[in-house]
Parts: structure tokens; C-alpha cells; sequence
């Protein structure tokens, strides 16, 4: 059965991307969207299996490794203060908005603040995508984009560390820190001695694709490392990207786990979101879902956009780089099934969430699309290859 859904989804979202493409979109919304239409909603042509997800999870992992080779480490440097900036304005507005929007609905004080915080989350695996087809990934947006990114996942899982030890949970907030702080500290130490030491004692061995599979050893890694320690793993396999991307074997490396990547695993990731998507008892809640998506949208879409602002971006810049953080994605995900593990969200209420993080990761591409278009021409090939 895997033999054949994997099959279905490499042709739908090949198809789908082209046609996506055509009509003068991204390629990874008509992926999205084609999901759906594979997925148990319509046609149950591809089910959410276990499997499917592990694979899932190495398609975003990998499309995060290679942004991170493909990351200007001296743009990135220049970025810092834009990209922090964005971080922190893209928590603080979907923060209050949510904290309100959960009072507004009766839900308790703890409660609201955990919803705010699950509209802080961001995932740029989806406009990662969409900055590399449009050509804008190697920009000053682009590294804005991918900092900022990282300081968000930190600060929220911070956050909600923080939160979760009032709320009962069993979490010690001065351990969490120090895995944080570990975990960043080891990775800079491991980048800057360990990662050109391996490839260059892996490079001369006798096997075929020598290189390349010792750069996966540290891209997967890395993410496991970052997800032992609390940080997302797409955050950890990001980081092996840059860190490999400053070696002699950036060029082999990137062209080859491309191919890898953009054959099998990435569609996989991309149409997997849409197969996940569950609409019954929709028509319940539709009220609720679309507050808590057009606060979603709109806050994440203003913050960042006044994080980039103040720091000296025009309008129309500031403004596609809010909307490259409007996704939620994996992210949201995961700290909504920890609200609900932990009865910080009800059954229902859950459903409705999974409904808006999904929203907002299909309105991305074509948000981005829009404000990007509005911007200087891009650097490279716009909606280009990776249909």
C-alpha cells in the first residue's frame, strides 16, 4: 500500500505543482492543495499512516538543510537585528491577539495564553520553498526570514516551558534553558571544529557517494540533536546546513541532496500537510475557525511586518517578510498536541486549531507571491525547477 500511495503523491504533486506554476503561483500551493484532494477528505486515495509521516518528516528536514546551505553566512551576520526584531514583534502581536481572542471565548486566563502562544509559532519550511522559487532566498528578506525563524522557535518553546510549569506539567523551566543554551553552544563548537574535519576524512574513502552520505550522518543528527533538546528539528538540520555550506563541498553536497531531496521526500512533505487535513465537524465551528484564522493571518502577517519596519526595510518588503512567517505548519502542531495531552485544549477546540494551522499554511505561498512581486525583481529564476 506505501509502494502505491507514494506513487499517487509523486504524480499528483508533480501535476499539481506544474499546473500550480501555470497559473502564475508557487508550485508548493497546488502540493498543498492536491493533498487534500488525495487525502481521506475526498478521494482517500493516500491515508495518514505512520510511515508516511516518518517520511514527512525527513521531506521537511531535508528541504531545511538545504536552505541552509544555500544561506549567505554574511547576510545572515547582517540580518541580525532585522531578523530579531521580526522574531520578536511576529510573538508579541499574535501573543496578545490570541491571549484576547481566547478570553472573548470563555476560555480561562492559562488557557489563553496558551492559544496566543500556539499563534506565535512559526514554521518556514513552506516559504522556504516559495523564497527558492521565487529566487529570494539568498536576499537580505530571505536571511531576515531564516533568522528570525529560529528566534521564534526558541523564544516560544521558552515560553511555553514557562507556561506549562504553572499550569502543572511536569517541567523544570531551569532545565529547559540549559538545554537550549547546550544545545546551540555544542552545535557552534561542532560546526565551526567537527563538521569540516568529517567531510574531509570521509572524502577519500572508498564507497560511492562518500561526501554526501556523511553530510546527511550530520544533517540527521543534528536534528535529532535539536529535538533531544527541545528545539525543533528542521532548527537542527538548518544549522548543519550553514555549517557545511562554509566548507570546500557546499557546491557537491547541495546539487546532490537536492536531487535526493526533490525526488521523493519533499513532494511527500508538502502533499502529506493536505492528506492530514480533517474538515467533520467543520460546519460546527466555522465561526470560530475563521476568527482564529484571520487573527492568525493578520497578526503574524502585521507583526513581522513592523518587526522589519523599524529596522530599516520599505513597506512593501516588510510586508512579504510578515507574510513568509504567517505559516504555523509542524510546528503549532506539535504544541497543540501537547495542549491537548495536557487538557490546555479540548477535543473540539484542538480540531478547530488543526483546521486554522492548515489555513495558514495554504494562504503562504500565494500571500508571499503577492507582496514578493512588489518588491525588486528577485535574483535568480522565479517558479522555476522543483515543480
Amino acid at each position: 500500500m506505501l509502494i502505491f500511495q507514494l506513487a499517487v503523491i509523486l504524480i499528483a504533486s508533480k501535476i499539481a505543482g506544474d499546473i500550480s506554476v501555470r497559473l502564475g503561483q508557487p508550485s508548493v500551493l497546488g502540493k498543498l492543495l492536491i493533498g487534500i484532494v488525495l487525502g481521506p477528505t475526498v478521494l482517500g486515495l493516500v491515508t495518514d499512516t505512520e510511515i508516511l509521516k516518518e517520511i514527512s518528516q525527513i521531506g521537511v528536514i531535508l528541504l531545511m538543510f538545504i536552505a541552509g546551505l544555500e544561506t549567505d553566512i554574511d547576510e545572515f551576520k547582517r540580518t541580525a537585528k532585522s531578523s530579531t526584531s521580526v522574531g520578536v514583534a511576529g510573538i508579541v502581536v499574535p501573543l496578545a491577539l490570541g491571549y484576547g481572542a481566547g478570553i472573548a471565548i470563555g476560555l480561562s486566563n492559562i488557557e489563553a495564553i496558551f492559544l496566543g502562544l500556539l499563534l506565535s509559532a512559526t514554521s518556514v519550511s513552506i516559504s522556504v520553498q516559495t523564497l527558492k522559487e521565487l529566487g529570494k532566498l539568498k536576499s537580505r528578506e530571505g536571511a531576515t526570514i531564516m533568522g528570525a525563524a529560529v528566534i521564534d522557535d526558541v523564544l516560544v518553546i521558552l515560553a511555553l516551558a514557562f507556561l506549562m510549569s504553572f499550569a502543572g506539567g511536569d517541567v523544570n523551566l531551569g532545565m529547559v534553558i540549559l538545554k537550549k543554551v547546550a544545545f546551540f553552544a555544542i552545535v557552534i563548537v561542532l560546526s565551526w571544529k567537527v563538521v569540516p574535519w568529517v567531510l574531509k576524512k570521509f572524502a577519500p574513502l572508498q564507497v560511492t557517494e562518500s561526501v554526501i552520505s556523511a553530510a546527511l550522518i550530520i544533517c540527521f543528527l543534528f536534528a535529532y540533536f535539536a529535538e533531544y533538546t527541545g528545539v525543533a528539528a528542521i532548527i537542527g538540520s538548518y544549522i548543519a546546513g550553514v555549517a557545511i555550506s562554509l566548507t570546500n563541498y557546499k557546491q557537491e553536497v547541495t546539487h546532490k541532496v537536492e536531487t535526493i531531496s526533490y525526488a521523493v521526500f519533499v513532494p511527500v512533505f508538502f502533499t502529506s500537510i493536505g492528506v492530514t487535513a480533517q474538515f467533520s465537524g467543520i460546519l460546527e465551528n466555522l465561526g470560530l475557525i475563521v476568527l482564529l484564522s484571520v487573527i492568525a493571518i493578520v497578526s503574524k502577517l502585521i507583526g513581522g511586518a513592523f518587526g522589519a519596519k523599524i529596522t530599516g526595510f520599505p513597506w512593501k518588503n516588510s510586508m512579504a517578510i510578515g507574510a513568509a512567517m504567517v505559516s504555523r505548519g509542524e510546528v503549532a502542531l506539535i504544541i497543540a498536541a501537547i495542549g491537548l495531552e495536557n487538557n490546555l485544549l479540548t477535543q473540539d477546540m484542538f480540531a478547530v486549531l488543526i483546521v486554522v494551522v492548515l489555513l495558514t499554511t495554504i494562504v503562504t505561498p500565494p500571500m508571499m507571491k503577492m507582496f514578493f512581486s512588489k518588491t525588486s525583481q528577485p535574483e535568480g529564476m522565479a517558479l522555476k525547477k522543483n515543480a
